[in-house]
């Protein structure tokens, strides 16, 4: 070992230093995670989602999203998305399904999801994907920040790229249930504390106005909710009455003090199970 402090500094600092990251083969799969501690593209082989034609009441924010994802899978220009709005009605479904709808037509289309806690790597992983011949629909759900939350600047790079710019071939799609990506009482508590009160807030809410589009999801109605459900038991052949079916699931909705996609899906999931259908 040298006695040279500066040689065993360099040294120790080389160990310490990441390895530059591969790139995985990305002729293997579809799907891909984001994974820390060691960084890398984790493949998935299976994708937990649903068919697009199950997903009701949504179709204004569905004929959007999937005309935006084929204009770039065709290598045109295309927004980056926020899908914000009601919980349980089918955001983060509706990207994995137009994800998969997309793919069917152009193979090289891939999809990324990258945790919100791991936002502060995403410069790194935007590096990988730039140099690849694919092209990523790079996917956050569930996206939000608290008053003290710093993950918001790293997002930045995603949306505005820096001095490179955003990756030609990286759209970003994020889900979340504020359009604003922080709760009201934290833009109203900021702006009513701060000196210069319209600049106090600016920086994080203006973050959700770097989303080319704004896909807004609502609360479904008692018809839509039933015609959830009818889906369902249509496509997976459970079989119902209408009567029953309608009795039992306003019940189960009733229990849960909403109506939403996902409570759809939990009241079929129940049902499925006591008529020993397998889903």
């Amino acid at each position: 070992m040298s006695d040279d402090p500066l040689e065993r500094i360099a040294a120790a600092l080389e160990r310490m230093s990441p390895a530059p990251l591969e790139a995985p083969d990305f002729s293997t799969a579809g799907a891909y995670v984001w994974q820390m501690d060691p960084e890398r593209l984790e493949p998935v082989d299976s994708v937990n989602r649903v068919d697009m034609s199950l997903l009701k009441g949504i179709d204004r924010a569905r004929d959007t999203l999937l005309e935006n994802t084929r204009q770039f899978a065709r290598g045109l220009p295309a927004n980056n998305a926020l899908l914000w709005g009601a919980r349980g009605m089918g955001k983060s479904s509706l990207v994995k399904a137009v994800h998969a709808a997309v793919q069917a037509e152009h193979a090289d289309l891939k999809i990324v999801e990258l945790h919100r806690e791991d936002l502060t790597s995403v410069g790194r992983l935007l590096k990988l994907l730039r140099v690849a011949e694919a092209r990523f629909v790079l996917f956050c759900d569930d996206l939000s920040f608290s008053h003290d939350d710093q993950h918001y600047k790293s997002l930045k790079a995603v949306l505005d790229g820096g001095i490179e710019g955003r990756p030609g071939n990286v759209v970003f799609y994020a889900t979340s249930n504020r359009r604003h990506l922080m709760p009201r009482d934290m833009i109203e508590n900021e702006r009513a504390t701060a000196i210069s009160p319209s600049e106090a807030t600016e920086e994080k809410v203006s973050l959700s106005d770097r989303f080319g589009l704004w896909l807004g999801f609502h609360p479904c109605d008692q018809d839509e909710y039933l015609a959830m459900i009818r889906g369902y038991c249509d496509a997976y052949g459970v079989e119902i009455d209408e009567d029953t079916l309608r009795a039992e699931a306003i019940e189960w909705q009733a229990t849960r003090g909403a109506r939403s996609g996902r409570v759809a899906w939990q009241y079929f999931t129940d049902l499925a199970g006591r008529r020993g259908v397998a889903i």
